[in-house]
């Protein structure tokens, strides 16, 4: 016996909506929650900083920033190991701008034993650094500040390197 398409597709209709344990009003009567119907919870101390941050670092003089890590045996080598992760493959190890990546650069990256970078206060070479200049990509967002100043510690360590 042949049957219609449209009594079949009515027959399977009704038998899905009118099954025993099919209960489809309850969408209709749950609870809703509107937004900011109810109170925040407080916001925690020091989450949001008000003050510092990149854009108050472009607007200050990089001569007048200072150096806030001391000069130690541990913040040598802090700047030693934040080194070896984000520089040295441009500038190389002995940071003479032969590294594995920075002899494809015309011209080679900066020796940073050099006089020419070595004559710059901490606060100029950190704002390079951190805001980048020439080829030199800004590392602000991929370098923690604590790190960027222990390297500057570890650049000072390489004066010795000759040009």
């Amino acid at each position: 016996m042949r049957v219609g398409i449209y009594p079949a597709i009515f027959s399977f209709w009704a038998a899905i909506l009118f099954s025993p344990g099919c209960d489809y009003g309850r969408m209709s009567d749950q609870e809703s929650i509107r937004p900011y119907e109810t109170r925040l919870p407080p916001m925690p101390e020091g989450p949001i900083p008000r003050e510092g941050g990149i854009e108050t670092l472009r607007a200050s003089r990089p001569d007048a920033l200072r150096n806030p890590l001391p000069s130690t045996a541990s913040s040598l080598n802090q700047g030693k190991q934040a080194y070896g992760h984000y520089c040295i493959m441009c500038h190389g190890p002995r940071g003479d701008g032969n590294g594995t990546v920075g002899q494809s650069f015309a011209p080679l990256p900066s020796n940073l034993g050099a006089s020419s970078v070595q004559g710059q206060s901490d606060g100029e070479l950190f704002y390079k650094i951190s805001l980048g200049f020439g080829r030199h990509p800004p590392l602000a967002d991929t370098v923690s500040e604590g790190d960027r100043w222990a390297v500057i510690h570890y650049l000072r360590s390489l004066r010795k390197v000759k040009p």
